[in-house]
C-alpha cells in the first residue's frame, strides 16, 4: 500500500513539473500572461517616466518575432510610416534606433505604463532607480512625461528604445554647469590675481569679468543646443562693451548683450537700480562655436565702478544664471542653473583736521595720490586721485578706494599753523576670494607715525585725526623792545668800566 502512494505521488509530482515547463514556454512563445520590467538608472528624483509600446510581437530569447505596431502608436502614425516589421529590420544602429524614436514620438498615443521612484538603500546597497512594470514583450519607447520636470536644474531624458524582456536602461541627461568669476588687480604692485569671487577697486576703475557655462556630456544628442547668460550688475557697475567669447580657451569672437533695467523685487533688494545683461548663443553647436560634449564657453568683459558704487561691506554684488536647452526631445524646453555671485568692494579714508589739544581745526586743503607702477627708472608714479578742499569743515572724505599705497599731502594750511609734511600710508583688506556669498573680513591702514587708522568694516572706512601745530612766535623790529636791549646794553658797558677802572686803583696802592 506505501509503495503504490508513492509511485502515485511520485507521477502527480512529475505531472506538476511538466505543466509547468510547458507553461513558461507557452508565456513565452505565445506572449500571454508574462509581463516584463524596465529598470531606469537615475538617482535625480523628479521624473516621471512615461513607456510606449511602439512594436508588438512574440519575444523568444530577446528576438521579437510576428512583428506589428503597438499600442502606443496612433493611426496617423501606422499610415505614416508604413510596415511595422520594415521598421524595426531598419535598426542596425544606435543612431538608426534614436532616429527612429525620433520619427515615431510625433505619432504616440496612450502610454502603456508609468515609472515609480524607488530611492537608494544604503543597507541593502542599491543605488536609487525608476521602474517601469507590468509591461507586455515589444519595443518601448520611454520619454520623460511632457512638463512633468519641477526642478529647473535638471534635463529631460533622451528617448529610449528598448526590447523587452526585463532590461535597464542608463538615461541620457544631463544639465549644464555655470559660475562668475572677477579678477582683482593692484595698482600699487601690478599684480593680477585668478579668477576669483571678490575684488576691490578704486571707483573710475574697469573691473574684468567672466561669465562660465560648462556644457553636459549629451550635447550630441540635440539638434540645435541654446544659452542664454543672464547677468545682474547692481546699480555700481557700467558695462563697458566688447565682450569676448571663448570655447575651451580659444577665442571665437565678441558677442554684445541686450541691456536692460533689472525688475527690483522690492525697495531693499540690493540689485535695485542696476542692469541685467542678456548674452544669448542661439546654438553652440553651430559656427563660429562648434562646441560639443562638456564644452566651456566663456565670456569676458570689464565694467566700471561708477559714483554709485556701495562702500564697505555690502560692495557692490553681481548675480548670473544661465538658460539652457534641457530636452534633446523638445529644442523649446530649457532649464535654469542657479545664480552665482560675486562681489566688488571699494573702501574710503576719512581725515579730521584738528590742532594739538585734538580740537576741531578749520581752512585746511588736502589732496590724495595712489602709487601706482609703470615702467619709469622709479618703477612707479604718484597719481592724483583726489583734493578735497574744505575751508570752513573740518572733515575731508576720500571714498571709492582700492587696496595699496597712498600719500596725502596738505595743499592748503590753516593760518596760523605749520604745514605738515607728505604722509604716506598703506590700505589693506582681506575679503572671501572662494565663497558663495563673499564677505569682507577686515580693513587696515597702516603708515608712518603721523597718522594712525581706525578701522569700520560695515561703512568701509578708515579715520584718523591729522594735527596741525602753530608757527614759532617772534618779536617784531623796533619799538620798545629794541629800546629795552639798548638800555641793558650801556648799562652793562658802564658796569664793565666802572670794575676795571676800580681794580687798577687797587693796583697802583698796594
Amino acid at each position: 500500500m506505501k509503495k503504490t502512494f508513492k509511485k502515485i505521488a511520485g507521477l502527480l509530482l512529475a505531472m506538476v513539473m511538466v505543466f509547468a515547463m510547458t507553461a513558461t514556454v507557452f508565456a513565452e512563445g505565445e506572449n500571454t500572461e508574462t509581463t516584463y520590467s524596465i529598470t531606469i538608472k537615475n538617482e535625480s528624483t523628479g521624473h516621471i517616466y512615461e513607456a510606449y509600446q511602439i512594436l508588438k510581437g512574440d519575444l523568444h530569447e530577446g528576438t521579437l518575432s510576428n512583428i506589428e505596431w503597438g499600442s502606443g502608436v496612433n493611426d496617423a502614425g501606422k499610415a505614416e510610416l508604413g510596415d511595422a516589421k520594415a521598421n524595426a529590420d531598419s535598426l542596425k544602429t544606435s543612431d538608426d534606433a534614436a532616429q527612429f524614436a525620433k520619427s515615431v514620438a510625433s505619432y504616440l498615443t496612450t502610454s502603456a505604463a508609468s515609472s515609480s521612484f524607488i530611492p537608494k538603500n544604503e543597507e541593502e546597497n542599491t543605488e536609487a532607480k525608476y521602474v517601469i512594470s507590468g509591461l507586455a514583450a515589444g519595443y518601448y519607447l520611454i520619454k520623460d512625461k511632457d512638463k512633468s520636470l519641477e526642478n529647473p536644474n535638471d534635463s529631460y531624458t533622451r528617448y529610449i528604445l528598448k526590447v523587452v524582456g526585463n532590461v535597464e536602461a542608463d538615461p541620457k541627461s544631463d544639465v549644464p554647469s555655470s559660475d562668475k568669476k572677477v579678477k582683482d588687480i593692484n595698482d600699487t604692485t601690478g599684480e593680477s590675481t585668478d579668477w576669483q569671487d571678490s575684488a576691490d577697486y578704486d571707483i573710475g576703475d574697469n573691473v574684468p569679468f567672466r561669465l562660465t557655462a560648462t556644457l553636459p556630456n549629451n550635447v550630441s544628442y540635440y539638434d540645435k543646443y541654446k544659452l542664454v547668460f543672464k547677468d545682474t550688475q547692481s546699480k555700481g557697475l557700467t558695462y563697458t562693451g566688447k565682450a569676448t567669447v571663448k570655447v575651451n580657451g580659444v577665442k571665437v569672437g565678441q558677442i554684445d548683450p541686450v541691456i536692460e533695467n533689472y525688475a527690483a523685487s522690492d525697495e531693499d533688494d540690493i540689485y535695485a537700480g542696476g542692469k541685467t545683461l542678456t548674452f544669448t548663443i542661439d546654438n553652440v553647436k553651430a559656427d563660429p562655436y562648434n562646441a560639443g560634449d562638456s564644452a566651456v564657453i566663456t565670456i569676458e568683459y570689464n565694467s566700471t565702478l561708477n559714483g554709485q558704487a556701495v562702500i564697505g561691506s555690502a560692495g557692490n554684488p553681481n548675480k548670473m544664471h544661465i538658460e539652457y536647452s534641457n530636452n534633446p526631445n523638445d529644442s523649446n524646453e530649457t532649464g535654469k542653473t542657479p545664480d552665482d555671485t560675486v562681489i566688488v568692494f571699494t573702501y574710503k579714508t576719512i581725515v579730521n583736521k584738528v590742532d594739538k589739544d585734538g580740537k576741531a581745526l578749520p581752512g585746511a586743503e588736502f589732496t590724495l595720490e595712489k602709487k601706482v607702477k609703470d615702467t619709469s627708472e622709479a618703477g612707479y608714479k604718484w597719481a592724483s586721485i583726489q583734493t578735497v578742499k574744505n575751508t570752513e569743515g573740518t572733515i575731508f572724505t576720500f571714498a571709492g578706494l582700492d587696496d595699496g599705497d597712498y600719500r596725502l599731502t596738505e595743499t592748503e594750511t590753516p593760518k596760523g599753523y605749520n604745514t605738515i609734511s607728505p604722509i604716506e600710508f598703506t590700505i589693506s583688506a582681506d575679503h572671501d576670494i572662494i565663497s558663495d556669498n563673499p564677505a569682507l573680513n577686515t580693513l587696515t591702514g597702516t603708515g608712518e607715525s603721523e597718522i594712525t587708522f581706525t578701522p569700520n568694516i560695515t561703512n568701509g572706512s578708515l579715520e584718523s585725526n591729522i594735527v596741525n601745530y602753530k608757527g614759532t612766535e617772534l618779536p617784531s623790529t623796533g619799538g620798545m623792545g629794541t629800546r629795552i636791549f639798548t638800555v641793558s646794553g650801556l648799562v652793562i658797558m658802564i658796569g664793565a668800566a666802572l670794575l676795571l677802572v676800580t681794580k687798577k686803583r687797587m693796583s697802583i696802592r698796594k
